[in-house]
């Protein structure tokens, strides 16, 4: 059981002790989990394979589950790849720092622990003050995937970090909550035509604006098998589930509202947009229909919140797949285990 430190980070300037700890804590192996703009990372230095390992270990995430380097400038990347193609140079220029993380064939500098075993790096620029402070205060590039449990909701406040990791890493920065609310888009540049592994605030049709053709991997939307070789995180396990057996329900306001209303109302939790009147079983609501970034926000507070009500099964009123749509879905249908129904 590790001794945890609580270091509080709003303000790069005016938080510098904290600031310094936590880089001094990362450069010598330890583990801390940061703020994002996406959801909080549990770091560790990223070209220390023991350091990493411990991700593993705090996490209980399966090996072969490769991890996002996160970088403070463009110039710490050329280290880390054999080469930054125009495709690369084209999405830095629009969207980082951001929500957009690039697979690109490493270097040696990347210890095949934190590529998972392959011969990749998944690397991407947070567009937050303070992760951008803390990788600059520790000098080396970040491995950092969500800081909670594996298996269960991503953290988007400290105080979830806190709830998943105190007593196995070596400290959690209090600062202020996610903005985004979901983990970065993930694409590879790797093949012939760039493909979308993971979606997130970047949406397939920005990344085809930038890029022209960008083809959508069939893990975004289907359930690979388990022995399935994979280059992004979110692709394979069964990730962000609360304890309750969660049902992904497609259809209009009423059909779902009829479709809630009809099971069995012990333990029973419904997550639904504005627009769902009607309900009378315990629920919360994650946005309007039409306002995919206020879903992307909430979701995982409110799937960490069913747990707190200790809820048994919980339906959630599906989104629709359009822009960051997709990536709301997308961590839903792996939250549900793929059980999706059709309300009529």
């Amino acid at each position: 059981m590790k001794q945890t430190k609580l270091l509080p980070i709003y303000d790069p300037e005016r938080d510098r002790p904290a600031l310094l700890e936590a880089g001094r804590l990362l450069r010598e192996g330890g583990l801390v989990a940061i703020p994002t703009e996406t959801v909080y990372g549990l770091a560790a230095n990223a070209l220390d394979p023991e350091a990493v390992a411990g991700i593993f270990e705090a996490k209980g995430r399966p090996q072969d589950n490769p991890l996002i380097v996160h970088i403070h400038e463009m110039s710490m990347m050329e280290d880390l790849v054999t080469g930054i193609p125009e495709a690369a140079h084209r999405l830095a220029e629009r969207f980082w720092p951001g929500p957009l993380t690039m697979i690109l064939p490493k270097t040696n500098r990347i210890p095949m622990a934190t590529s998972g075993g392959l011969e990749t790096v998944a690397i991407r620029m947070p567009s937050n003050a303070v992760a951008r402070a803390i990788i600059e205060a520790a000098g080396v590039p970040l491995a950092a995937p969500s800081a909670n449990r594996s298996g269960s909701p991503s953290p988007t406040t400290w105080q979830h970090c806190v709830d998943d990791l105190e007593g196995r890493v070596d400290a959690i920065v209090q600062s202020d909550p996610c903005a985004v609310g979901v983990e970065s888009t993930v694409i590879t540049l790797c093949g012939e035509v760039p493909r979308l592994l993971r979606p997130g605030a970047v949406t397939l049709e920005q990344l085809r604006e930038t890029l022209g053709q960008v083809e959508m991997d069939r893990g975004v939307l289907e359930q690979l098998s388990p022995d399935a070789r994979v280059s992004s995180p979110g692709m394979k396990y069964k990730h962000y589930a609360p304890k309750a057996e969660v049902t992904l329900v497609r259809g209009t306001g009423e059909a779902f509202v009829r479709y809630v209303q009809q099971q069995q109302p012990c333990g029973l939790w419904a997550i639904c947009f504005e627009e769902d009147a009607g309900l009378t079983v315990p629920n919360r609501c994650y946005g309007a229909r039409e306002d995919h970034l206020t879903q992307a926000n909430r979701i995982f507070d409110l799937l960490r919140e069913m747990d707190k009500q200790g809820a048994k099964k919980v339906c959630i009123h599906c989104p629709d797949t359009d822009g960051v749509g997709l990536a709301v879905y997308n961590r839903l249908i792996r939250s549900a285990a793929f059980h999706v129904v059709d309300a009529t």
